[in-house]
């Protein structure tokens, strides 16, 4: 398989989350080629966004679950500003790290032992089209098929110094809708009552929940509010992200989130969310995974390193399971979600040889 050329096909049929047809035409083109390499593939409908590829090679116990997503954070027209293209042994090009080369690296690997008769034991490569938005239809699958498996490897990126992912913070938000008073900001100005203000206490006292001893911060990321400056403003809106490591700490930051009050009378305020992601701690569990994947990786002439990001993915389904998962198994590149995202070209052979010796010797 010529895996770069691979890589521009599929970076080139863009596949932003809320765009069903787009991610639907990645899943099309992936379906296609695991049935070159022997799999039997389902595609699962889904009217809420792009439908999930499931290819399957074998059958029974043991089996190891691939777990990539085919939609990225990029709108359609992105290539024409960002086209794919190679530069001083980096590949540029929206997606390409996060990951469409994790989902080449394991059709490569999975030609390759089909080829040479190596495949000992059932894989399934799980496609999903929503990872960027959440997850939502997509995690019963992932659940169910974790569920099923002696080892869950995550094909996203792995960390700049080809390090795996073994920890990953769990991911939650709240939304804040501040309810005001309105009026006219010169004749009636003490009449209103002004959301954004309110909005404002509110904030101070949300960010001060972030306690990094606790590994756990709170970010305001998104406000607005008003209609124009000489009103004053109704209603303000707040977005805000959690992230969380340690047990307990989604409880405790629900909690308080629960007890805001209001601090100006007449305001009101309603906050709802959740918990999207759970923690994917380097437990136990993890640390023996680990343990026994740089073992594989030794026989092979490879050194892995153990890390971790605040960044959560699919992978933080599968750790409260107590299943094995490994993340980061992908390429190695940086700029995610940007226009200077890239992989280092050589690092999908390394990679499709590691995916390789897991699935033989694990």
């Amino acid at each position: 398989m010529d895996m770069k050329s691979l890589l521009k096909q599929l970076v080139e049929i863009e596949s932003p989350s809320h765009d069903k047809a787009a991610v639907d035409r990645v899943g099309i083109f992936v379906a296609d080629e695991a049935l070159k390499y022997g799999a039997d593939v389902e595609v699962i409908s889904n009217t809420k966004t792009g439908d999930h590829v499931v290819a399957r090679w074998g059958s029974g116990e043991n089996g190891i679950l691939l777990l990539c997503h085919m939609d990225t954070v990029f709108p359609l027209g992105t290539l024409k500003s960002m086209p794919y293209r190679e530069a001083d042994g980096k590949i540029y090009g929206p997606g390409t790290l996060d990951m469409k080369a994790g989902i080449v690296i394991c059709l490569a690997a999975l030609e390759e032992l089909q080829k040479s008769g190596r495949l000992n034991r059932p894989v399934t490569l799980l496609c999903t089209s929503d990872e960027e938005i959440g997850s939502s239809t997509s995690r019963k699958y992932i659940e169910e098929y974790a569920k099923e498996s002696a080892l869950v490897l995550v094909m996203e990126a792995a960390l700049l110094d080809g390090s795996l992912k073994t920890w990953r913070k769990g991911a939650g938000g709240f939304r804040v809708h501040v309810k005001g008073v309105a009026a006219h900001a010169g004749g009636d100005h003490e009449k209103g009552r002004n959301a954004i203000e309110e909005m404002a206490h509110q904030v101070l006292a949300i960010q001060k929940m972030t306690d990094y001893t606790r590994q756990t911060t709170l970010n305001v990321g998104v406000v607005n509010g008003g209609t124009v400056s000489n009103v004053i403003p109704e209603e303000a809106f707040a977005e805000v992200d959690i992230r969380v490591m340690q047990p307990g700490e989604w409880e405790r930051i629900e909690a308080e989130m629960k007890t805001l009050k209001p601090v100006l009378d007449g305001t009101t305020l309603k906050i709802t969310g959740g918990l999207n992601r759970p923690p994917m701690p380097f437990d136990e569990t993890m640390k023996a995974t680990f343990e026994k994947a740089k073992s594989i990786a030794a026989g092979i002439g490879m050194e892995l390193k153990a890390g971790g990001t605040g960044g959560a993915s699919d992978g933080n389904f599968v750790a409260p399971f107590g299943i094995p998962v490994l993340d980061g198994m992908g390429a190695i590149g940086e700029g995610y979600h940007s226009e200077r995202e890239y992989i280092f070209a050589d690092s999908l052979e390394q990679r499709r040889d590691l995916l390789i010796a897991l699935l033989m010797n694990w």
